[in-house]
């Protein structure tokens, strides 16, 4: 699962570990880090975990824009540079982190403050981690490949019978 001679070697450093667990979407990705979280308790590891979905941007900023539906989502979905800022060049040294938080029920996003531990591991986990803007700040990238059909199937019943959204956002991007 983790990598135990990277992360010990870390570990044993005084620095932080940070990993990402990528993925396409209902390829597993959150299933996975509740048992990396669940490891890291057991070993009595500090850490914190950073949902990349949490921070999407509104609904007018990454729909029905000039742009192909699989380009909103690769290239809009995020404010990309500003996670990168915020987020990405800060997960190796600092002690805190304010982030935009995006809730659902009104369209918003809200700056909130998450802290980060002084050691221990720092888990992202999300879609498109390894873009090129993001990745060199991570020490190790999962990649979990889980099929189209089974992800697909996953999808709640509701969400299956708009598969031209898939086909065109999703599975293109």
């Amino acid at each position: 699962m983790l990598d135990q001679n990277k992360l010990k070697a870390s570990l044993n450093r005084n620095r932080r570990y940070v990993i990402g667990i990528d993925g396409l979407s209902r390829s597993g990705k959150t299933t996975f880090v509740e048992k990396v979280k669940a490891k890291l308790e057991k070993k009595q590891i500090d850490y914190t975990i950073i949902h990349l979905d949490h921070h999407i941007v509104e609904k007018r900023k990454r729909y029905q824009t000039e742009y192909d539906p699989w380009m909103e989502y690769y290239h809009l979905q995020w404010d990309v540079e500003r996670l990168r800022n915020a987020l990405f060049r800060q997960l190796a040294t600092a002690s805190s982190l304010t982030l935009p938080f995006y809730y659902s029920a009104k369209d918003e996003c809200r700056d909130e403050k998450i802290r980060l531990p002084s050691e221990g591991v720092i888990v992202v986990e999300g879609v498109f981690l390894q873009r090129e803007e993001w990745r060199v700040y991570l020490d190790h990238v999962y990649f979990l490949d889980c099929s189209r059909e089974k992800r697909f199937n996953r999808e709640s019943e509701h969400t299956q019978v708009d598969i031209n959204k898939f086909q065109q956002r999703y599975w293109k991007a």
